[in-house]
């Protein structure tokens, strides 16, 4: 039985959930990555659990992973950073097949422990096809979470309007009151 995810952020595209596994609650840091038991749950919460073991290698290479896009996510098009992430996505590779269903592909590691993380970091490069200017970091100043925007017109703001979104509507209100 996996433990329950405490993150006040879950489901976002595996490269961004990924990075939401550090969150400020409470003006504590937080951080579900540092041992194999908040490896399991994230493991769990991507369906990954299945394909991946959670232990001290794969942590080790998971939390690689997590640097390596944070610095990117944080310094688009920054050369380190970039050069971090293409070292992740070259511990595996795609293998094409054909199944009774079709074309298929299949990912292929040397190191099976580097698997979540060359995950995390391929999905990115999906995020990156798709739509590059919806990849978000919350407005929130005390907030860290990432999320995708998936709104009709691209402009949501805030990891969480219940969270985050209500805090700075209630600081402002909070300003304006003050004011008057």
């Amino acid at each position: 039985m996996t433990a329950v995810d405490p993150r006040p952020l879950t489901g976002e595209p595996v490269s961004l959930d990924l990075l939401n596994t550090r969150w400020i609650e409470e003006g504590v840091r937080r951080d579900l990555l540092t041992g194999v038991d908040g490896l399991a749950v994230w493991l769990a919460a991507n369906s990954l659990e299945g394909r991946f073991a959670a232990d001290a290698a794969t942590l080790r290479h998971t939390l690689a992973a997590r640097d390596a896009l944070a610095a990117l996510v944080d310094r688009p098009g920054d050369p380190a950073a970039t050069a971090h992430v293409d070292a992740v996505l070259g511990h595996g590779r795609i293998r094409a097949t054909l199944t009774a269903e079709g074309p298929g592909e299949e990912p292929e590691f040397a190191d099976p422990a580097w698997g979540p993380g060359w995950t995390a970091a391929r999905d990115y490069l999906d995020l990156l096809r798709t739509a590059p200017d919806r990849i978000r970091a919350c407005a929130h100043e005390a907030c860290i979470l990432h999320f995708f925007d998936t709104s009709r017109n691209g402009t949501r703001r805030w990891c969480s309007m219940a969270a985050c979104g209500n805090r700075a509507k209630a600081a402002r209100h909070h300003a304006r009151s003050k004011e008057a």
